[in-house]
C-alpha cells in the first residue's frame, strides 16, 4: 500500500480534527473540556497522519485506537457526560477513531510484512 492512501487513516484524521476544532462551536465551553478535546483531537490527528506517512508502522494504528478510546471514555472519566455537545463529540469522534484504528491494523501488518521480507529471518 502506498503512502497517504489508506482511507481508514483519513477518516481518523478527520475525526481528530473535528474533535480538536469542535471547541469553537461546542457549548458549554469549560476549560477542562476544551483542553481535553483539543489535546486528544490533536494527538489523534497526529497519529493518523503518521500512520498515513508510514503505512507499515503497525504500532501507530494501535496508538490511534488507544487515543481514540481515551477520547471515547473521557466524558465519564472527566465528568462531562451530562453536557451533550462535548460528550457527543467525544463519543462519536472517539468511536470512529477506535473503529478506524482497529480496521487499519490488518492492512498495516500486510504492508509491514511486505516491506520487511515477508516474515523471513534476517540472518538465516
Amino acid at each position: 500500500m502506498k503512502r497517504w492512501t489508506r482511507w481508514q487513516d483519513w477518516v481518523a484524521v478527520a475525526a481528530g480534527l473535528y474533535a480538536a476544532l469542535a471547541s469553537i462551536w461546542t457549548i458549554p465551553r469549560t476549560g477542562a473540556t476544551i483542553s481535553l478535546l483539543i489535546v486528544l483531537g490533536v494527538l489523534m490527528t497526529a497519529a493518523g497522519v503518521w500512520s498515513l506517512a508510514a503505512p507499515g508502522l503497525v504500532s501507530m494504528t494501535w496508538i490511534l485506537a488507544v487515543l481514540s478510546a481515551l477520547l471515547f471514555i473521557s466524558p465519564w472519566v472527566f465528568g462531562f457526560a451530562g453536557d451533550p455537545g462535548p460528550a457527543w463529540t467525544s463519543w462519536v469522534c472517539g468511536g470512529l477513531g477506535i473503529i478506524m484504528g482497529l480496521w487499519a491494523i490488518a492492512p498495516a501488518e500486510k504492508v509491514h510484512h511486505m516491506t520487511h521480507g515477508g516474515g523471513q529471518l534476517a540472518h538465516a
